[in-house]
């Protein structure tokens, strides 16, 4: 490892952040890379294996995951395979060694963000976990939005359901009214119901609502 880097960036950042766990079975490796990342203020965690952090982990908690590609038991690819299935979205950092690589990027495929050889260049390792960090960050925001909308959408009956599709696909309240064999004033009452239901304050908004809700934008 190199010299103790300094992040101010990811001291700021780290309480909000959550935890960057360490999965790895080379015990020199693990203290060496808790060393680097507590030496910048992040949180850490580390195991040597995949098995020790299936069990400790419990769903929810935020974070990355900087995960060795090659380990006794089960690999870095079935722990990928095993967070998944469990819909676990951790962002995933793999450590690989040359001879690697070609595992390292069937986890990229798999949805790693990033790949670090060793030996690694600290400034890099660090710049690829903020930004799984960050990354995190703004997922979970994102889902907690898409929960939010979920619930607004639940108040809505199934003909403000069926206005809003239309009116969020770029229907005119009179083609809605034809479509549904309706009066336009009604199509009116159903979007303006539909609007204060979801709480949007404009056509726009209730657009992205409505990507984000279908899992879009």
């Amino acid at each position: 490892m190199n010299s103790k880097p300094n992040h101010q960036e990811s001291n700021q950042k780290s309480d909000q952040q959550g935890v960057v766990f360490i999965v790895d079975d080379d015990e020199a490796l693990r203290d060496s890379l808790r060393w680097l990342l507590e030496s910048v203020g992040m949180k850490v965690e580390t195991h040597d294996s995949a098995h020790s952090f299936l069990q400790s982990y419990y769903p929810g908690q935020s974070g990355c995951l900087l995960l060795d590609v090659r380990m006794p038991g089960m690999n870095g690819l079935e722990l990928q395979a095993q967070l998944e299935s469990r819909d676990v979205r951790l962002p995933v950092v793999i450590i690989t060694g040359h001879g690697d690589v070609s595992m390292a990027v069937r986890a990229l495929k798999a949805g790693a963000l990033d790949f670090i050889e060793k030996p690694f260049d600290d400034e890099l390792l660090l710049t690829s976990i903020q930004h799984a960090l960050s990354l995190d960050v703004e997922q979970r925001k994102n889902r907690a939005t898409q929960a939010e909308i979920l619930a607004r959408l639940a108040q809505l009956t199934r003909r403000e359901h069926q206005v809003m599709e239309l009116v969020t696909i770029g229907k005119a309240n009179k083609q809605i009214a034809s479509e549904l064999n309706v009066s336009a004033k009604t199509v009116e009452a159903h979007r303006a119901h539909v609007m204060e239901k979801m709480q949007a304050k404009s056509l726009a908004e209730l657009v992205r609502m409505s990507m984000l809700a279908s899992g879009g934008g």
